[in-house]
């Protein structure tokens, strides 16, 4: 992460945050209970921006600045709402496809997932407020720039964005390695939310038992499974290929 992705400071995060900033997370020391750091408390309650309380070796070997004990980690891109880009996908008389991801966390995944998404037609990326990859610049560079035009969502809760695209008419498919039916068996060509789960715990049960469909990529080697960006890219094409 580099300097420039963060703020330091107690007073500089909270005025980041009234000015309406993307900031992705803040970390504050663990022991930091002075009025300043109870005012910032009080001001991202407002937000879904998440703070972890570290130790101050953790501040300290992010930067040499004089942090205060607390640092906000700002995003590359500006974060859009899910609720917002579906009606309009309608609107504009699309038939749209929107990936979500529960729980990856690796930069490099993320971004060559989104370079996917961007070439597959994807309407929209989403990512949870919590446990989740962020958009730095990282990112940005491994998806060869498609996160600068690709619209990314970051919702509160990846069950909630589910029930809340099955009310507006999604198909929701699960990929899973605890499916039955391979991915090619699914009808793609109504409009579809593909989830993604991280490759260590895969997707949450609570969204799997409310996705509308499960599918499976075959592995016919020894490895259990593939990298989630390889395990997209396949799934994505499958959609492209349906519709077109």
């Amino acid at each position: 992460m580099k300097e420039n992705e963060m703020i330091f400071g107690t007073r500089a995060v909270i005025e980041a945050v009234q000015a309406g900033k993307e900031v992705d997370k803040i970390l504050m020391r663990r022991d930091l209970q002075n009025e300043l750091a109870r005012e910032l408390f009080n001001i991202v309650k407002e937000t879904h921006i998440p703070i972890q309380r570290v130790p101050q070796e953790k501040l300290d070997r992010l930067t040499r600045k004089n942090h205060q004990g607390v640092i906000a980690f700002i995003s590359a891109v500006t974060y859009q709402k899910l609720e917002d880009i579906v009606p309009f996908l309608y609107e504009e008389g699309k038939n749209p496809f929107v990936v979500l991801l529960d729980g990856v966390t690796d930069v490099r995944n993320f971004g060559a997932i989104a370079r996917t998404c961007e070439c597959a037609g994807v309407d929209a990326v989403v990512i949870p407020t919590h446990n989740s990859v962020s958009v730095n610049a990282d990112a940005v560079k491994t998806s060869a720039g498609a996160l600068m035009s690709l619209p990314v969502c970051k919702e509160a809760s990846i069950t909630e964005t589910i029930k809340f695209l099955k009310n507006c008419g999604y198909k929701v498919v699960a990929a899973t390695e605890k499916a039955e039916n391979n991915y090619t068996t699914t009808d793609y060509t109504t409009p579809v939310a593909l989830v993604l789960g991280s490759e260590d715990q895969g997707i949450a049960l609570d969204n799997l038992r409310i996705c509308d469909e499960m599918v499976k990529i075959p592995i016919l080697g020894t490895i259990g499974s593939l990298n989630v960006s390889a395990a997209a890219a396949v799934l994505m094409y499958e959609v492209v290929r349906q519709r077109s």
